[in-house]
């Protein structure tokens, strides 16, 4: 037991319940209007199940649209997971709710940006290491990889951040 209350995770994990019940909307009655949804997580954290290719080429962290090719939508208290179409080639995903690193819905202009939970193999203390194949810490956006028509450009994907809300004011030091 500790001395404090720990506000930030509480937050956190009130957020990852936002994005839990989207999708359990989305999931009953579809998407409305122009909503659709960018999905950024860590492909490394553990319970997180993707295609060998996906892995390969996202080792650290995918950024998924759920807009119009999208199916088998399920969701439990601790995850999610749905197919989704890469280059043509239908993919199931399984993603725990922790492995969330982001959610944005950009035809409202909402984000939210997460930062509670670290795999299992790393620790919230230790400075991000460099992907030797992509350069990338993990502090970077990670790249779109569900492909769609309506992929956000460089000024629709500028207009998404301001709505992103960030807790770092709030974690310990």
């Amino acid at each position: 037991m500790t001395d404090t209350i720990d506000y930030p995770g509480l937050i956190d994990s009130a957020m990852r319940n936002v994005v839990r019940e989207a999708l359990i909307h989305v999931d009953k009655f579809g998407l409305p209007g122009e909503h659709h949804f960018f999905i950024s997580f860590q492909t490394n954290f553990p319970g997180v199940s993707i295609s060998p290719q996906l892995k390969a080429r996202y080792p650290e962290e995918i950024t998924i649209v759920v807009q119009h090719q999208f199916w088998d939508l399920k969701i439990t208290d601790k995850q999610f997971s749905l197919m989704l179409s890469f280059n043509n080639i239908p993919e199931k995903l399984v993603v725990p709710f922790d492995a969330l690193t982001a959610f944005a819905d950009p035809s409202i202009k909402f984000g939210l940006q997460f930062h509670g939970k670290a795999p299992a193999n790393t620790s919230e203390t230790e400075e991000p290491v460099s992907c030797p194949a992509t350069g990338r810490t993990g502090k970077e956006k990670p790249p779109m990889a569900a492909f769609d028509e309506d992929a956000p450009t460089e000024e629709s994907e500028a207009a998404n951040d301001e709505k992103v809300i960030s807790l770092e004011a709030f974690r310990k030091r």
